[in-house]
């Protein structure tokens, strides 16, 4: 099947794009711009695995419109949280319906560029924080997709029963080169090592029993 890709440049997303060129044929990456804390650091590793993987990349400014969204994500790195990854802590990160704009602009250029599919890296572990990563909405969006489309696009989302821990281990088997990924939410030069992703980071190649390539603030 040709598919698009969703790729942020962090772990989970890269992790995404090597599964679809191994079992898909995938016609390009995209990234959006949405004005993160991150976005500089993290569209740094998404445009060089695109250019790694040898796949059309494309980078769509959404910065007008997360300019009206209330988001600790948006706001600066003193807002983001730096206790553990759970919900109480991690709700002021969410971006409201974040991966639903993400897919209903991604399904437009998909169709476009002839792919079938579209292709994200949604987990287990991210459920109970966001709404729009649980398969009851990725779901109900894929079937809403595939009805607004002449190519019937399907949502592709391989990882949604994974915790980051065995997206972690399945990217490790495919070749992912993880220090070209970005997941601390602080937006600094090097990962934090302290918020709450940046834990979230650490404890998945832990417990993946995967090197952790990763440079963070607190080692330097």
């Amino acid at each position: 099947m040709k598919v698009a890709v969703l790729l942020s440049g962090g772990l989970d997303s890269t992790t995404a794009l090597h599964w679809a060129l191994r079992h898909h044929e995938v016609v390009c990456a995209l990234s959006f711009d949405y004005g993160s804390n991150h976005a500089a650091r993290e569209l740094a590793c998404a445009r060089w695995q695109a250019a790694h993987c040898g796949v059309p990349y494309y980078e769509i400014d959404l910065r007008s419109v997360s300019a009206h969204l209330e988001s600790a994500l948006l706001s600066g790195a003193d807002d983001i949280p730096t206790a553990d990854y759970a919900e109480e802590n991690m709700k002021q990160t969410v971006v409201p319906f974040r991966n639903g704009i993400f897919l209903a602009i991604a399904a437009g250029i998909a169709e476009s560029k002839g792919a079938a599919g579209l292709v994200i890296a949604a987990h287990g572990g991210d459920h109970a924080l966001y709404p729009d990563c649980r398969e009851e909405f990725m779901a109900a969006m894929s079937a809403a997709i595939s009805h607004g489309t002449y190519a019937s696009l399907q949502i592709l989302r391989p990882f949604i029963a994974n915790t980051k821990a065995e997206i972690t281990a399945i990217g490790a088997q495919l070749g992912v080169d993880f220090a070209h990924t970005y997941s601390c939410y602080c937006g600094g030069e090097q990962h934090c090592g302290q918020c709450s992703t940046c834990r979230e980071r650490k404890e998945s190649f832990a417990a993946a029993g995967v090197p952790d390539p990763t440079l963070y603030a607190e080692q330097a």
